[in-house]
């Protein structure tokens, strides 16, 4: 089995491309601030760009690099949200199982009571349904 399919090969000496891209942008905002700003800016300006680049070049959540972390969480927070679950036909080797009608658990009989008519229903189900469930699994 190969292993490290998703391993980024080094190319400027131990950073990946991705990792140099950012160092490098960040050395670059310094320069610039350093000879167009004043000094209390240029010192703030540089912890802040070195201190972003180091985060979104090394740091890792969940396994994950800290940029697709990021892009992840913008596009889940974009999207809408809508929950629906629809029973599928289930595949189980070569044959297609298909769900069966609902039955009614309610029995035929009715039953009058102080002059209401009462529907009663079968014993619960429960063990009945655990049964199908289980053949249609596996």
């Amino acid at each position: 089995m190969p292993q490290f399919i998703e391993h980024e090969a080094k190319i400027v000496g131990p950073l990946t491309l991705k990792q140099f891209f950012y160092v490098g942008v960040a050395g670059a905002i310094s320069l610039i601030l350093y000879f167009k700003a004043a000094k209390p800016v240029f010192f703030i300006g540089t912890f802040v760009c070195v201190a972003i680049s180091l985060f979104l070049s090394f740091l890792k959540v969940g396994g994950r690099p800290l940029p697709i972390y990021l892009k992840n969480s913008f596009s889940f927070l974009a999207k809408p949200k809508a929950y629906l679950w629809r029973k599928k036909d289930i595949v189980a080797g070569f044959r297609v199982l298909k769900e069966e009608p609902v039955k009614s658990n309610l029995i035929e009989e009715e039953k009058e009571i102080g002059g209401v008519s009462l529907k009663i229903a079968e014993k619960s189900r429960l063990k009945k349904i655990a049964k199908q469930i289980e053949m249609n699994i596996r």
